[in-house]
């Protein structure tokens, strides 16, 4: 079975809400700064929402562009436990259960950003996910709050952590899906035998 599920407070999350809304002084330098932050806010939510894209479709090699070298991943699932380091781990990991035979949708939204220096930050996520595992017709749904870390390098922000723990999880069997479309079946790996 899985860990306990720790209390999901603003502190556990590492959320500060210490993001001031005016300017620190009426000068070009502060202005600059406000416009810096906005920047770094705006490409760490795209960062994060291109994981989700490259995730769903197995793109494990615009995945890998998207992570630090030693990115920590830490999942907690009601049925899983996904404890990993390094992005050569995560992404053949991530190729191995998003293949032919699955069938992911992955939704993070209501994003708390906080910038905590020139090169760190953290973010809250709300996910709200489906998963289909057509060979063993089950079907896992639920929702989750993600809590990243983020570094920037070389004017790049990477997702050095990513950690969730699930709010609920249902799991399901399932009959045949009629897909009308099915991207991984294309362009996703063959399942792993097991």
């Amino acid at each position: 079975m899985t860990s306990p599920i720790p209390e999901l407070n603003k502190d556990f999350l590492g959320i500060n809400n210490h993001v001031s809304r005016e300017l620190a002084d009426n000068n070009v330098q502060s202005l600059n700064n406000a416009i810096q932050f906005l920047l770094d806010v705006e490409a760490i939510k795209r960062l994060k929402h291109a994981y989700f894209r490259c995730i769903d479709t197995a793109n494990v090699a615009e995945l890998s562009e998207l992570l630090h070298e030693e990115v920590i991943i830490e999942f907690y699932g009601g049925t899983y436990e996904w404890s990993l380091t390094g992005k050569e781990a995560f992404v053949e990991a991530i190729g191995a259960a998003f293949n032919r035979s699955s069938v992911a949708q992955h939704n993070g939204h209501h994003p708390e950003i906080e910038i905590l220096s020139e090169t760190e930050a953290t973010g809250v996520w709300h996910l709200s996910d489906q998963m289909w595992l057509l060979d063993d017709r089950i079907k896992t749904s639920g929702s989750a709050f993600y809590y990243d870390r983020y570094q920037k390098r070389n004017g790049q922000w990477l997702i050095k952590e990513s950690r969730y723990h699930r709010l609920f999880e249902i799991n399901e069997n399932t009959e045949a899906l009629p897909l009308s479309a099915h991207y991984l079946a294309e362009h996703g790996k063959p399942r792993p035998e097991k």
